[in-house]
């Protein structure tokens, strides 16, 4: 029996609170579990300063008295949906203030602890998980949350501990995690390609009110998109994944109206930042944007092979080739 081709790969997706693994490289989790590599969500807080997002959930006595422990059964409930590993890192929710992080987020929170503290949990996670590839966050968090940020740095310093063999022994035997990605879900660049393409189609965008923070957000950041992973076949997954996250999520609000589910019609792919690259390979031109299609191009499996330099997924389609008269997609297609 041929085993499937990413058996013996493994991917680490590190994540601040339970849902942003259904909201940041979700379809692309599904798709390399499905095709045989192991997929492991670490989750760095338990969500407990979350709100209830969805008015269907704001009188259950459940969600108002153990959000915290709602929040971890739905969680199990979106990994499954994914097909991914799961574990919690252990740190508490810092919340989101309106004021200075610093001053503002509570004593014990997780943006509070130290990096060399935080980091520890996650360098055993690393050294007993031995993930080829590791995803997170950028240094501004992918969008201003305090968790999100720490999540950045906590996740840098555990992926350089964990390579160490002097740091930490007690943690395990070192491992040398060989690519690191950003989550590129929020790039200006593809917010900005949806709404225009949605207006050459004749519909409303949802995005016109956004156009100034995305293009503010690219000049505080631009975003390198060196990834581009084809996982449209994984949209759906992603979607009940997501809708998994009851407490966070109106599935009758916003994020799946109509014209959220159209922006879906116009870029049927999930990007990321390289950040990261051990390969060995010639290094990519950060000036050029999609130039992989594959985070486990030129990673090397245990046993000494080598994936591909030019991965082994399919080419993504350039979301300037899609065609704009595509079949938006309805209400039933995100709720299959």
């Amino acid at each position: 029996m041929t085993s499937l081709p990413y058996h013996g790969l493994r991917l680490l997706a590190v994540h601040a609170h339970p849902d942003d693994e259904s909201s940041k490289g979700a379809a692309t989790s599904a798709k390399y579990a499905s095709l045989g590599a192991r997929v492991l969500i670490a989750t760095m807080t338990g969500g407990e300063a979350g709100d209830i997002l969805n008015p269907a959930l704001l009188q259950s006595p459940k969600a108002s008295r153990d959000i915290a422990g709602l929040r971890r059964e739905e969680m199990a409930t979106a990994a499954a949906a994914l097909g991914a590993e799961h574990v919690w890192v252990g740190h508490v929710d810092s919340g989101l203030p309106d004021g200075d992080f610093d001053n503002q987020t509570p004593p014990g929170c997780f943006y509070r602890v130290p990096d060399e503290v935080a980091m520890l949990p996650l360098v055993h996670i690393i050294r007993t998980f031995r993930p080829q590839v590791v995803t997170t966050y950028d240094e501004l968090g992918g969008y201003p949350h305090p968790d999100h940020i720490k999540n950045h740095a906590v996740t840098m310093a555990a992926v350089e501990a964990a390579a160490d063999a002097n740091s930490h022994p007690e943690l395990g035997e070192p491992w040398q995690v060989q690519k690191i990605y950003f989550n590129q879900d929020l790039s200006a660049k593809k917010w900005i390609t949806i709404h225009e393409k949605m207006l050459e189609a004749g519909l409303e965008s949802p995005f016109a009110d956004h156009l100034e923070d995305f293009k503010k957000r690219d000049n505080q950041r631009h975003n390198w998109l060196s990834t581009r992973i084809a996982c449209s076949e994984f949209f759906s997954a992603r979607d009940r994944a997501l809708l998994s996250h009851a407490t966070q999520i109106d599935p009758e609000g916003g994020f799946f109206s109509a014209s959220r589910k159209a922006a879906r019609t116009y870029w049927p792919t999930e990007e990321f930042e390289l950040a990261l690259d051990l390969t060995g390979r010639e290094q990519l031109n950060r000036d050029l944007d999609f130039q992989e299609t594959d985070l486990f191009a030129a990673v090397t499996f245990d046993d000494g092979r080598r994936v591909p330099e030019e991965g082994m997924l399919p080419e993504s389609p350039a979301a300037d080739d899609l065609d704009a008269d595509s079949s938006v997609p309805t209400e039933s297609d995100t709720r299959a």
